[in-house]
């Protein structure tokens, strides 16, 4: 008897006060989903961004070797080799995920022109140092290709939730900002970094 009286009593609340709490009780379920596909991308996106850290990193300690090696060789290229070891002398590990962004872009044109004065010496061409280093060079620029493309993916994915409705009211809500991706800026360093001799 008492379990219909609550029942009665549950069930006049009225239509329009079920209809309030189905919707309340859905736009909860849509904020929480979004919100935690916001912040789960940000977390892809940053494991991304550490996995090319990675690669980024074993080039920045490469580079010291390899300039040492064409500094035997090109002693008449002191500038090019002034210019690539001031831009190594950075403290990577301080830089933020930017700034890396920006260094290794930076880099890379560096390298190019670092290889270009390579060539012209062909004693430095044959010495297995250095074509140890080349090779170590090209598979580190294979691995940084492909944790570029992978990070860039998540970015792509991480920046549609921040941006197509509904996910962007939520993404403005609670503050998630677009991700930079990681590209190369200048036209000379679109090219492949060349290490051929």
């Amino acid at each position: 008897m008492m379990m219909n009286l609550f029942l009665v009593k549950f069930l006049g609340l009225g239509l329009g006060i079920w209809i309030l709490i189905a919707v309340a009780v859905v736009l909860l379920g849509v904020l929480l989903g979004g919100y935690n596909g916001l912040a789960a991308g940000r977390n892809r996106v940053e494991e991304a961004f550490s996995t090319m850290d990675v690669y980024l990193k074993k080039r920045w300690d490469l580079i010291p070797n390899l300039v040492e090696t064409v500094k035997g060789y090109a002693k008449h290229e002191k500038e090019t080799l002034e210019n690539v070891i001031a831009a190594r002398n950075i403290n990577y590990s301080q830089l933020t995920p930017e700034q890396k962004i920006d260094a290794n872009a930076e880099m890379s044109g560096f390298l190019g022109r670092l290889m270009a004065v390579s060539e012209n010496y062909p004693a430095l061409q044959a010495n297995q140092n250095f074509l140890g280093l080349q090779t170590q060079l090209q598979q580190i620029e294979a691995d940084i290709a492909n944790a570029r493309k992978y990070y860039n993916a998540e970015v792509r994915a991480q920046n549609n939730r921040v941006t197509l409705f509904p996910s962007s009211l939520i993404a403005a809500m609670f503050r998630f900002k677009k991700e930079k991706y990681f590209e190369v800026a200048a036209a000379n360093e679109r090219e492949n970094v060349a290490v051929k001799f």
